[in-house]
């Protein structure tokens, strides 16, 4: 247990060798993870707490770490300090000291971060004052972890470290005097580098550019380093099913089910893989290394005025930082906000936020209608520029719905929280890659792909059964292109991103489909073939720029909707996930085609 941001699971994760997520921002622990590991033939169970500031509860993380301590049942408490800052986090061990009377070992953690900047702690007269042992660690560089295990150990056999604290009761004088006898720094300002940075990170007239300039980095980066891996599987992906075609057929499976599976099931699944694998595989390892870094807090004090003013809570940028990826993983990170009305605004606007998913589709139209189809480094940067600029159009949206919820039905006053700025830190590269390609990239592949296989199937069946020798896909497709073409899309778009609600990177693979008429979803040809295909099938600067706006702005994927109900509890405001975004879309797309036919 300890403070937010002074590395608990990263101790936890060093301990029980489970790879719980860890982020260098406060708050990010909202539930209690348990693991295990053995030493010298004992098995010890450990529990994550999240972090707190007091064992008087302000917020949902709070309360659940005070109710673990009061309640017990645990025979030690490890009480993580940052030793960077010492003096702040120290009246909280003092507080936990006094008023639980448990066996303690206080752990003064990211050490290698304190020397570097010149400050030293004297763990053994802490030991002294404290009258509970003291144990320096560095636990990114597994430094002081066997120490850490073996005082444990003697901790929980061994109640010698304890008898002297039983009736003690810590002052904030016994603070000050801990701090100035155990703590010393070479210089007035440990942090005069972290300060210096911010003075640009956070500044009113540099902070959101700078945020603007980072967010281009890494999505151009994503999307100049996506392309070939994305194409090789791809064809990887083909070849193997042509192998698994003759397979089925050698085995005697009937026809009807090996087009089924192949055609229908196969091709979804692989789709979808070899489009979302690549750019998650680069996003998600630069997310995580912002994380690490320390830099998501800034974003979140650089967002926190404009989220006050929509009546929303400024951890809310955080959450939109985590839709980028997966706005489903995003929802499940709205439990860092205090509050459960901001809560719920957040939850309700996240699918605003372009994920993972739907940057194919974007990127697509953008190279074809808007750019051109060159896939060289100026193009890729051109691009980025109108991502960014997409981007930057969802979150004024997202700014715009959240006060209209917060001043009709989600009523009430911004709350104010306290965000502790991390120090700036080296990001571990190898453990971040690891840990986001195992936690993240292939926990949402994984999901998406579990949908995908039986929207597949249905996919399938729509398209190869037909009534008076037309497809149930194209009667649907003419059904829905009356409301199609009043918002200026057309009823293979409408259907597309109805069958998309598995997931969003079928989409237009399936408008595709629909306007070849084929069986199964085929493989992408070059951007100029699959522009000529749309542009055949009526599509217009109008057509390709409402198709984007819908594509930020509907009714979220199958799996974000079952979070959003596991999180909420509610099918109401489940629905509400769904109709609000997607009423969103169509009057943006109404309003664009109506001022398009007046100005053409």
């Amino acid at each position: 247990m300890g403070n937010p941001n002074v590395g608990k699971s990263t101790i936890f994760n060093s301990l029980t060798g489970l790879h719980q997520h860890t982020g260098n921002w406060p708050g990010k622990t909202v539930e209690n993870a348990v693991g295990e590991y053995s030493y010298n033939g004992i098995k010890y169970n450990v529990c994550d707490l999240p972090g707190t500031y007091s064992l008087t509860p302000n917020s949902a993380e709070e309360e659940v770490t005070s109710e673990y301590i009061i309640t017990g049942g645990y025979n030690a408490l490890i009480i993580i300090l940052d030793a960077t800052c010492i003096q702040r986090n120290i009246r909280f061990a003092l507080q936990i000291l006094e008023k639980v009377k448990a066996k303690a070992i206080i752990c003064v953690n990211l050490i290698d971060e304190a020397e570097k900047k010149g400050i030293a702690v004297d763990t053994g007269r802490m030991s002294e004052i404290l009258g509970v042992p003291v144990i320096k660690t560095a636990a990114r560089e597994n430094i002081g972890l066997d120490e850490l295990k073996n005082t444990i150990e003697s901790v929980v056999t061994d109640n010698y470290y304890y008898a002297d604290r039983q009736n003690n009761t810590y002052s904030e004088k016994l603070a000050e005097k801990l701090y100035k006898e155990c703590c010393t720094a070479d210089t007035a300002e440990p942090d005069k580098k972290d300060r210096i940075i911010d003075r640009i990170l956070i500044s009113k007239r540099f902070g959101i550019p700078a945020m603007i300039l980072i967010l281009c980095v890494v999505f151009f980066i994503t999307i100049w380093g996506a392309n070939i891996p994305s194409q090789l599987l791809m064809v990887l992906f083909v070849k193997a099913g042509v192998k698994l075609k003759q397979l089925l057929v050698c085995v005697h499976c009937p026809e009807l089910i090996v087009s089924a599976l192949v055609d229908g099931v196969y091709t979804t699944v692989t789709w979808i893989t070899a489009v979302m694998l690549p750019p998650m595989a680069i996003f998600f390892p630069m997310f995580t290394l912002l994380e690490d870094s320390g830099y998501l807090p800034r974003i979140a004090f650089n967002l926190d005025s404009c989220f006050q003013k929509a009546g929303a809570h400024g951890k809310q940028s955080l959450t939109i930082a985590m839709g980028f990826g997966c706005n489903a993983c995003a929802v499940t990170g709205c439990r860092i906000i205090d509050s459960p009305r901001e809560r719920l605004i957040a939850i309700l606007t996240n699918s605003f936020t372009p994920c993972n998913g739907r940057f194919p589709m974007l990127i697509a139209i953008i190279s074809m209608f808007l750019i051109g189809t060159d896939t060289g480094i100026a193009a890729a940067a051109a691009k980025t520029v109108i991502l960014i600029i997409v981007i930057v159009i969802s979150l004024t949206v997202t700014l715009l719905i959240s006060k209209l919820l917060s001043k009709s039905v989600l009523k009430g006053i911004p709350s104010s929280f306290v965000l502790e700025l991390p120090p700036y830190r080296r990001p571990q590269i190898i453990k971040v890659i690891v840990r986001s390609v195992f936690d993240r990239t292939l926990f949402v592949l994984g999901r998406a792909v579990a949908v995908a296989a039986p929207a597949g199937l249905i996919i399938w069946i729509l398209a190869n059964v037909k009534y008076n020798d037309t497809s149930v896909l194209i009667h649907l497709k003419n059904t829905f292109d009356p409301v199609g073409i009043a918002i200026g899309l057309d009823g293979a778009i409408i259907m597309a991103f109805i069958l998309g609600l598995p997931a969003n990177e079928i989409v237009l693979p399936i408008i595709l489909m629909i306007y070849m008429q084929t069986s199964s979803l085929n493989e992408l040809p070059d951007m100029e073939v699959l522009k000529s295909i749309l542009t055949e099938n009526g599509w217009s600067i109008t057509t390709a720029v409402c198709t984007m706006i819908f594509s930020l702005f509907h009714f979220p994927c199958s799996t974000t909707l079952l979070t959003i109900q596991k999180e909420t509890k509610s099918i109401k405001w489940t629905l509400a996930s769904f109709i609000i975004p997607l009423m969103t879309g169509v009057l943006l797309c109404l309003l664009i085609n109506i001022v398009s036919g007046i100005i053409m």
